[in-house]
Protein backbone atom coordinates (compact mmCIF):
# COMPACT_ATOMS: atom_id res chain seq x y z
CA UNK A 1 0.00 0.00 0.00
CA UNK A 2 1.31 3.44 -0.91
CA UNK A 3 1.91 5.81 1.97
CA UNK A 4 -0.70 8.58 1.65
CA UNK A 5 -0.22 12.31 2.02
CA UNK A 6 0.58 14.16 4.17
CA UNK A 7 2.44 11.26 5.79
CA UNK A 8 4.54 10.56 2.69
CA UNK A 9 5.92 14.10 2.47
CA UNK A 10 6.28 14.40 6.26
CA UNK A 11 8.29 11.18 6.57
CA UNK A 12 10.51 12.07 3.59
CA UNK A 13 11.25 15.48 5.10
CA UNK A 14 11.95 13.89 8.49
CA UNK A 15 14.26 11.34 6.84
CA UNK A 16 16.21 14.11 5.09
CA UNK A 17 16.63 15.95 8.41
CA UNK A 18 18.19 13.03 10.29
CA UNK A 19 21.98 12.90 10.68
CA UNK A 20 22.01 9.11 11.25
CA UNK A 21 19.71 6.07 10.94
CA UNK A 22 16.77 5.86 13.36
CA UNK A 23 14.06 3.24 13.72
CA UNK A 24 10.62 4.21 14.96
CA UNK A 25 8.45 1.64 16.74
CA UNK A 26 5.01 2.99 15.89
CA UNK A 27 1.63 2.43 17.55
CA UNK A 28 -1.80 4.05 17.59
CA UNK A 29 -4.02 5.35 14.84
CA UNK A 30 -1.09 5.81 12.44
CA UNK A 31 -0.49 2.03 12.45
CA UNK A 32 -4.21 1.20 12.43
CA UNK A 33 -4.69 3.25 9.25
CA UNK A 34 -1.42 2.90 7.34
CA UNK A 35 -0.43 -0.67 8.13
CA UNK A 36 -3.82 -2.31 8.56
CA UNK A 37 -5.81 -0.08 6.17
CA UNK A 38 -8.63 0.63 8.60
CA UNK A 39 -10.51 3.91 8.45
CA UNK A 40 -9.44 6.19 11.28
CA UNK A 41 -8.54 9.89 11.47
CA UNK A 42 -5.20 10.73 13.06
CA UNK A 43 -2.80 13.63 12.89
CA UNK A 44 -0.03 12.19 15.04
CA UNK A 45 2.42 9.35 14.69
CA UNK A 46 2.59 7.71 18.12
CA UNK A 47 6.05 6.34 18.88
CA UNK A 48 6.56 3.64 21.46
CA UNK A 49 10.33 4.09 21.17
CA UNK A 50 13.10 5.15 18.84
CA UNK A 51 16.28 3.16 18.21
CA UNK A 52 18.71 4.50 19.17
CA UNK A 53 16.70 5.95 22.04
CA UNK A 54 19.07 8.94 22.29
CA UNK A 55 17.59 10.27 19.01
CA UNK A 56 14.14 10.73 20.54
CA UNK A 57 14.79 14.36 21.58
CA UNK A 58 16.06 15.15 18.05
CA UNK A 59 12.98 13.53 16.52
CA UNK A 60 10.68 15.61 18.72
CA UNK A 61 12.56 18.79 17.85
CA UNK A 62 12.45 18.06 14.11
CA UNK A 63 8.99 16.52 13.77
CA UNK A 64 7.15 16.88 17.07
CA UNK A 65 4.18 19.05 17.97
CA UNK A 66 4.90 22.69 17.15
CA UNK A 67 7.91 21.90 14.92
CA UNK A 68 8.43 23.37 11.46
CA UNK A 69 7.45 20.01 9.93
CA UNK A 70 4.25 19.97 12.01
CA UNK A 71 3.35 23.47 10.81
CA UNK A 72 4.14 22.52 7.21
CA UNK A 73 2.39 19.14 7.01
CA UNK A 74 -0.20 19.38 9.84
CA UNK A 75 0.95 16.02 11.26
CA UNK A 76 3.59 15.30 13.90
CA UNK A 77 5.50 12.70 15.92
CA UNK A 78 4.18 11.95 19.41
CA UNK A 79 6.34 9.88 21.76
CA UNK A 80 4.00 7.98 24.07
CA UNK A 81 5.20 8.60 27.64
CA UNK A 82 3.72 5.44 29.18
CA UNK A 83 2.28 2.47 27.35
CA UNK A 84 2.10 -1.18 28.30
CA UNK A 85 3.09 -3.60 25.55
CA UNK A 86 3.86 -7.30 25.14
CA UNK A 87 7.39 -8.35 26.10
CA UNK A 88 8.52 -9.73 22.76
CA UNK A 89 6.82 -7.18 20.47
CA UNK A 90 10.18 -6.28 18.86
CA UNK A 91 10.45 -9.76 17.32
CA UNK A 92 7.16 -9.17 15.48
CA UNK A 93 7.57 -5.59 14.21
CA UNK A 94 6.21 -5.02 10.71
CA UNK A 95 8.02 -2.67 8.28
CA UNK A 96 5.94 0.32 7.19
CA UNK A 97 6.20 2.90 4.42
CA UNK A 98 8.69 0.82 2.36
CA UNK A 99 7.37 2.52 -0.78
CA UNK A 100 9.06 5.77 0.34
CA UNK A 101 12.54 4.23 0.14
CA UNK A 102 13.76 6.29 3.08
CA UNK A 103 17.52 6.47 3.65
CA UNK A 104 17.84 7.00 7.41
CA UNK A 105 14.35 6.61 8.85
CA UNK A 106 12.83 3.20 9.44
CA UNK A 107 9.16 3.00 10.45
CA UNK A 108 7.93 -0.23 12.02
CA UNK A 109 4.43 -0.92 13.27
CA UNK A 110 3.41 -3.32 15.98
CA UNK A 111 1.89 -6.60 14.85
CA UNK A 112 -1.92 -6.39 15.20
CA UNK A 113 -2.26 -8.41 18.46
CA UNK A 114 0.57 -6.42 20.06
CA UNK A 115 -1.00 -3.18 18.85
CA UNK A 116 -4.35 -4.16 20.36
CA UNK A 117 -2.74 -4.89 23.72
CA UNK A 118 -1.15 -1.41 23.83
CA UNK A 119 -4.73 -0.09 23.94
CA UNK A 120 -5.96 -2.31 26.77
CA UNK A 121 -4.97 -0.21 29.78
CA UNK A 122 -6.29 3.10 28.42
CA UNK A 123 -9.46 1.52 26.96
CA UNK A 124 -10.93 4.71 25.47
CA UNK A 125 -13.82 4.49 22.99
CA UNK A 126 -11.43 4.86 20.04
CA UNK A 127 -9.24 2.09 21.48
CA UNK A 128 -12.19 -0.28 21.63
CA UNK A 129 -13.24 0.76 18.11
CA UNK A 130 -9.72 0.07 16.82
CA UNK A 131 -9.64 -3.36 18.46
CA UNK A 132 -13.11 -4.22 17.10
CA UNK A 133 -12.02 -3.13 13.62
CA UNK A 134 -8.86 -5.26 13.84
CA UNK A 135 -10.96 -8.25 14.94
CA UNK A 136 -13.71 -7.82 12.36
CA UNK A 137 -11.07 -7.50 9.61
CA UNK A 138 -9.41 -10.73 10.87
CA UNK A 139 -6.12 -9.05 11.78
CA UNK A 140 -6.46 -10.40 15.32
CA UNK A 141 -7.97 -13.58 16.71
CA UNK A 142 -9.12 -14.44 20.20
CA UNK A 143 -6.65 -17.24 20.93
CA UNK A 144 -3.53 -15.23 20.07
CA UNK A 145 -4.78 -12.12 21.85
CA UNK A 146 -5.48 -14.09 25.04
CA UNK A 147 -2.20 -15.99 24.84
CA UNK A 148 -0.10 -12.82 24.44
CA UNK A 149 -2.00 -11.13 27.23
CA UNK A 150 -1.32 -13.99 29.62
CA UNK A 151 2.26 -14.77 28.55
CA UNK A 152 3.76 -11.37 27.65
CA UNK A 153 1.57 -8.57 28.99
CA UNK A 154 0.04 -9.53 32.33
CA UNK A 155 3.30 -10.71 34.02
CA UNK A 156 4.73 -7.18 33.67
CA UNK A 157 1.88 -5.37 35.39
CA UNK A 158 2.79 -3.64 38.64
CA UNK A 159 -0.86 -3.53 39.70
CA UNK A 160 -4.41 -3.52 38.35
CA UNK A 161 -4.43 -7.09 37.10
CA UNK A 162 -8.07 -7.68 38.07
CA UNK A 163 -9.26 -4.58 36.22
CA UNK A 164 -7.29 -5.48 33.09
CA UNK A 165 -8.45 -9.11 33.29
CA UNK A 166 -12.02 -7.78 33.28
CA UNK A 167 -11.29 -5.41 30.40
CA UNK A 168 -9.77 -8.28 28.41
CA UNK A 169 -12.85 -10.43 29.10
CA UNK A 170 -15.13 -7.61 27.93
CA UNK A 171 -13.02 -7.06 24.81
CA UNK A 172 -13.26 -10.76 23.90
CA UNK A 173 -17.04 -10.64 24.33
CA UNK A 174 -17.16 -7.42 22.27
CA UNK A 175 -15.04 -8.77 19.42
CA UNK A 176 -16.20 -12.38 19.33
CA UNK A 177 -19.75 -12.32 20.74
CA UNK A 178 -20.77 -15.75 19.46
CA UNK A 179 -18.11 -17.63 21.43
Amino acid sequence: MATPEPWSSFLKALDESLPEPVQLHCIGGFVVTLLYGLSRETSDLDILTAVPHERLADLQRIGGAGSELHRRFKVYLQPVPVAMYPEDYETRLVPMCADLKLGRLGAFGLEAHDLALTKLERNFDRDRQDVQALASSAFINEATLRERYVREYRPNLASGEKNLDLTMKLWVEMCWPTK
